[in-house]
C-alpha cells in the first residue's frame, strides 16, 4: 500500500490536488487498516483524508529547495527501471 505514495516536492509541473489527496488517501487507509471503511466509520475516514490533504497541499507550499525541479517523466521510467530489475528472473 505504501509503495503508491509518491514523492510530491519540487516536480515540474507541480503536484495536482488529485495527486495530494491519492497520497492522502493512502496515508489514512495505511494508519487505520482499511481499504474501505464501514459506514460507521465513513465520515472520519473521509474527514481524515480532507485534513491529511490540506496538511500536505500546506507543506509541499512551505517547501524551498535549490535544486531544480524533477521532470516527472524522467522520474516514472527510472523507477520504472527499478521495478524490471526488482522482478527480472534470476
Amino acid at each position: 500500500m505504501c509503495r503508491n505514495i509518491r514523492t510530491l516536492f519540487n516536480f515540474e509541473p507541480p503536484a495536482t490536488d488529485e495527486e495530494i489527496r491519492a497520497s492522502a488517501l493512502q496515508f489514512v487507509r495505511k494508519l487505520s487498516g482499511f481499504n474501505i471503511p464501514s459506514k460507521a466509520n465513513e465520515d472520519a475516514f473521509n474527514d481524515a483524508v480532507e485534513e491529511v490533504s490540506d496538511a500536505a497541499r500546506q507543506l509541499l507550499r512551505s517547501l524551498a529547495t535549490t535544486s531544480p525541479p524533477r521532470d516527472r517523466e524522467i522520474e516514472a521510467e527510472k523507477a520504472r527501471a527499478r521495478s524490471r530489475e526488482r522482478i527480472a528472473p534470476r
